[in-house]
């Protein structure tokens, strides 16, 4: 597993409807070591605070396994950062991953998995197809947040090594196929809530699930 590219954004407008937005999903390649802190990539823009970024979703990944397969089902290439992911990495997929496992970048730069993507407006419009969010949703491959336990520089290239947690956590897929049903599973619930889930993410389960954990 490596790094294949990083990617920050600076602020564009967007429009979503009938309104114009600021958002920082129009992610770029970076060249060179970029700083990664607690709070994500250094001069990377996050817009929309509640349902992106801080602490527990300091960064977001996304496998170059998962950009072929789209550019096999919509038909063109797709540059790196287009999901608005920081880091596009190799070949993991999503599905084997579960809240709390963790990656080792270069053996210094450590990360622990928090939460999967969930398809939003920005995402939508940038795709140019109105009905992507639920493309994204049936296609099961949202890529992952992360928070920064131990920050450092990184580069395109660094080796990543995968952690697996040894607590029985909920997937990053089950918790992104609950996430889009009706009503939680309460067998999923209660495992992603006694995970360290994110924030956001943990907020969001309690009041569809009904569960206070």
């Amino acid at each position: 597993m490596k790094i294949l590219s990083i990617n920050t954004a600076s602020p564009q407008t967007l429009q979503v409807g009938k309104k114009m937005v600021t958002t920082g999903i129009f992610k770029e390649p970076r060249q060179g070591s970029v700083f990664l802190g607690e709070l994500g990539l250094e001069g990377d823009t996050i817009v929309n605070r509640q349902v992106h970024g801080g602490e527990d979703q300091a960064v977001y990944l996304y496998s170059a396994s998962d950009y072929a397969w789209w550019s096999d089902q919509l038909g063109k290439d797709i540059p790196p950062g287009m999901f608005g992911e920081n880091l596009t990495i190799t070949d993991y997929h999503d599905g084997t991953l579960r809240i709390g496992d963790r990656l080792l970048i270069d053996g210094r730069v450590l990360l622990e998995i928090t939460a999967p993507r969930a398809p939003c407006a920005q995402l939508t419009n940038k795709m140019g197809d109105r009905t992507f969010a639920r493309k994204f949703v049936a296609a099961r491959r949202p890529g992952a947040y992360a928070r920064v336990l131990a920050p450092g520089e990184v580069k395109v290239g660094h080796e990543i090594s995968w952690l697996p947690t040894d607590k029985d956590h909920a997937t990053i897929d089950e918790v992104f196929v609950e996430w889009h049903r009706k009503s939680w599973s309460e067998t999923v619930a209660r495992k992603a809530l006694n995970s360290p889930i994110s924030k956001i993410a943990r907020r969001i389960i309690q009041e569809k699930s009904g569960l206070a954990l």
